[in-house]
């Protein structure tokens, strides 16, 4: 087993635990940060798999931006824990079935691959001065996802529009009643005759004077005699 190998198993391993307690942690803050540690380590994957452009992109967009955007998410929303794992356990068996299927056409598809043979060679590039011109891999990732796969592109698109649509409204949901924060469009629409109300109150009496003590004066002369 050379190093490359040895890297690849490591970076999938990380993979998979992490991957692992995405799904457990019974913290949300700790299943985002474990959710950036998969990230990472896929892109270490991609790097030991040459596709240097996309790690880049997984490294900068989903991990410097969309995970620390979901983070501040999730920190933000009031989630209660335990009324999220309610019917955890009873969901449990259609969710493993679904992750065998899935687990399964992933495997369909990677066997497949491998027994098609060895990846097609790369074509040849014309010589220029006796020297093979530069292959560019990100040039040809986008001419593919530009158009073979434009429509699955397209598709992607809409489902993180839709995601985002999504995020924005959990956060303008309506809050608790304790929650002190100030409605804007309630102050801005506020009247002048509202912002002043007269209140009738009872006239101030004076205090009555108390009657002054005189069972004092007796018994002092009283003590006297």
């Amino acid at each position: 087993m050379d190093v490359t190998t040895a890297f690849f198993y490591l970076f999938a391993l990380v993979l998979l635990f992490a991957a692992f307690r995405v799904v457990t942690a019974r913290n949300p803050v700790h299943a985002v940060l474990f959710l950036m540690l998969a990230f990472s380590q896929a892109a270490g994957v991609w790097l030991l798999l040459q596709a240097e452009f996309l790690a880049i992109v997984l490294v900068l967009v989903y991990l410097g931006a969309v995970m620390v955007l979901f983070l501040f998410v999730v920190m933000m929303l009031d989630i209660h824990i335990d009324s999220l794992r309610q019917g955890f356990w009873r969901h449990f068996p259609l969710a493993l079935v679904i992750g065998a299927v899935i687990s399964l056409e992933m495997a369909a598809v990677l066997f497949g691959g491998f027994r098609a043979g060895e990846a097609r060679a790369m074509p040849d590039l014309p010589a220029v001065a006796g020297q093979v011109a530069q292959y560019s891999n990100t040039k040809a990732l986008g001419v593919l996802m530009y158009t073979k796969y434009l429509y699955p592109l397209e598709i992607a698109a809409v489902i993180l529009l839709i995601a985002m649509i999504a995020a924005i409204a959990l956060t303008l949901r309506e809050r608790r009643k304790d929650n002190k924060a100030i409605d804007a469009s309630l102050a801005v629409r506020v009247r002048p005759r509202d912002r002043l109300q007269i209140v009738k109150l009872a006239p101030t009496q004076a205090p009555v004077a108390a009657p002054a003590p005189v069972a004092a004066p007796v018994a002092a002369e009283e003590a006297k005699k």
